[in-house]
């Protein structure tokens, strides 16, 4: 049996993988590292704000609330993000966002793991972390733009993911 993760699922699928042996691949769509380091990394917030991350005061996120709010794909994004894991504000999800790590686990994953990068999905950025800390066999599958599949989950282009994998 093989295991496949889409979105949050690149999360989700090693993390399993790294208990459970019995699996014959993994396939993580994106590979993903770690939460926090990625929201610290890709989210518009003051230097200041970002080193005190995972512990943040409400009033800190009211700019980037307003961002969200004012960005129908990010405000989708991060609504369900909070559906998703029963949370009722984005300092709640920044607070469990440290218990999304693969370290310490990703060299656990024995099966053939293969991790997908696309090129302009930031959630794919720590894809090539992820499979540098596999022990197993383990392969970078990477989608640019130019071949139109540089989205997140290379959503349009998934035969060509599809194909790949």
């Amino acid at each position: 049996m093989a295991l496949i993760g889409w979105s949050f699922g690149g999360y989700l699928a090693p993390r399993a993988a790294s208990g459970e042996h019995r699996l014959a691949a993994c396939i993580a769509d994106p590979g993903q590292w770690d939460l926090l380091e990625a929201l610290r990394a890709n989210l518009p917030l003051p230097p200041a704000v970002r080193e005190r991350l995972p512990e943040i005061a409400p009033a800190d996120l009211e700019a980037l609330q307003d961002q969200i709010r004012s960005n129908p794909s990010l405000h989708w994004t991060f609504q369900r993000a909070l559906w998703v894991h029963g949370l009722d504000s984005l300092a709640d999800y920044f607070r469990i966002a440290g218990d999304y790590s693969l370290r310490g686990r990703a060299e656990q994953i024995r099966c053939p793991t293969l991790v997908a990068w696309a090129e302009g999905d930031p959630i794919a950025r720590f894809a090539e972390q992820l499979h540098g800390a596999l022990q197993c066999p383990r392969t970078l599958v990477r989608f640019t733009t130019a071949e139109g599949a540089g989205g997140h989950c290379e959503e349009i282009a998934r035969s060509l993911f599809h194909q790949r994998a």
